[in-house]
């Protein structure tokens, strides 16, 4: 009896622990700003940020992470969203910060949203690529994961890889590897460039704008501790942890090639015009297969 009732525990502690991890907004963010703007719902499963002329509004995760496989559902701002971004990001502390962007552009109804990605280490991004996506992102729910582990750093949408920014350190890029980074998503206006370089005003009479959230996974994460200095990873012995060294496969190698000859409409690996003495020395390191 005490051995079925210790299987009992152990089941209701793995429901709780992905219960906590991978659904609850409640447990895993803080709506940082907005004043009301972004709202936790159906006992926090959902999570809405909204946007109007007065402000948008923005979270940030509990938990700082120190390497992860992370997954967020969104469903963007339907309509006319001209002007406005979602934006869902990792991003480190201090002036010499960490990042990795997923950002959405708004568009004038019927045209495709932009996904706009980016990298940043030590402070230094300006590496951009931007795509168009195969589906409407307003119409339902699509997963948006980022893969960051010591080799990599993978874009997925709906678990295809749509980019693969790999550790340059050995041609003097600085890699992101020892700057903890929070989860942070805001909505916000920036009509004065991101539809159509900002000849396309946000339409405020469609106002509010809204984003919503769900299914927030980082079981695979490492949660780092400020007070001691330490990842849950380092003590963990298992083989939970193979996403550390997780690389794309032949199979998802051909899918992200896929996605960048058919819905890649710019990526600074390219502009030999912006670069005139010479692409950055991470081009060489990541490019295609």
């Amino acid at each position: 009896m005490a051995s079925y009732s210790r299987k009992i525990l152990m089941i209701f502690m793995v429901f709780s622990y992905f219960m906590l991890a991978s659904a609850n907004f409640y447990q895993n963010f803080d709506i940082t700003w907005g004043d009301g703007r972004g709202q936790i719902l159906n006992s926090g499963e959902l999570l809405t940020l909204s946007l109007d002329k007065a402000s948008g509004s923005g979270l940030q995760s509990k938990n700082e992470y120190l390497f992860g496989k992370i997954d967020m559902q969104l469903k963007l701002v339907p309509g006319n969203s001209a002007g406005t971004v979602t934006a869902y990001y990792l991003k480190s502390e201090g002036s010499a910060w960490d990042e990795i962007d997923f950002e959405f552009l708004g568009n004038l109804s019927g045209d495709p949203y932009t996904l706009h990605t980016n990298v940043f280490s030590q402070g230094k991004g300006g590496r951009e690529q931007q795509f168009h996506l195969w589906f409407d992102p307003t119409a339902d729910f699509h997963t948006y994961s980022i893969l960051w582990n010591p080799q990599r750093i993978i874009f997925y949408v709906d678990g295809t890889p749509i980019r693969e920014f790999k550790n340059s350190e050995s041609v003097g890029v600085p890699y992101l590897k020892s700057q903890p980074m929070r989860i942070y998503s805001s909505l916000w206006n920036a009509d004065d460039w991101a539809t159509r370089g900002g000849l396309i005003k946000t339409d405020w009479s469609q106002a509010p704008f809204t984003a919503s959230y769900r299914k927030y996974n980082a079981i695979n994460a490492c949660v780092w501790s400020s007070s001691s200095g330490t990842s849950s990873c380092n003590s963990n012995s298992d083989n939970s942890n193979s996403w550390l060294s997780e690389e794309l496969d032949n199979t998802s190698q051909q899918r992200l090639n896929w996605v960048q000859k058919n819905y890649m409409i710019y990526d600074y690996c390219k502009d030999t015009k912006r670069f005139p003495q010479g692409l950055p020395a991470e081009c060489a390191v990541n490019k295609s297969s």
